[in-house]
């Protein structure tokens, strides 16, 4: 469906340095480097796509407002706890600890962080547990 997504960010290092160690648990990593702008992808063998560019970007520039939000698919309910955990070690905000929203369906499990320029990110799993 979406082949990639982006947002602005006001400190394209900084939130390298938050997305590179809150997405890790997820399989994504830095696929590209450019002068105003990082791609994220997913590791060789997470089931998904390999785009060697990535398929989520950060540009810099200002942070939009409002805020985007962003979901990031996780294998497991462990790989949402995991990025909860890494996101707050690399800075994020606590938004959502990990936990079932049933109001969505039944098997949702998701966590939420705020990123450095409040953006908010989520990782989610929909198979149960």
């Amino acid at each position: 469906m979406i082949d990639h997504t982006g947002i602005r960010v006001s400190d394209l290092e900084r939130s390298r340095s938050f997305y590179s160690r809150a997405l890790a648990p997820l399989g994504y990593a830095v696929r590209r480097v450019l002068d105003q702008a990082v791609g994220f992808g997913v590791t060789a063998g997470h089931g998904r796509s390999f785009d060697p560019g990535g398929d989520f970007w950060l540009g810099a520039g200002e942070a939009l407002v409002p805020r985007s939000h962003v979901a990031f698919s996780a294998s497991d309910r462990a790989a949402v706890d995991a990025f909860h955990a890494a996101a707050l070690a690399a800075g994020g905000r606590d938004n959502g600890a990990p936990g079932l929203r049933p109001h969505y369906h039944p098997d949702y499990y998701a966590a939420f962080v705020l990123d450095p320029d409040g953006y908010n990110i989520e990782a989610v799993c929909h198979r149960g547990g």
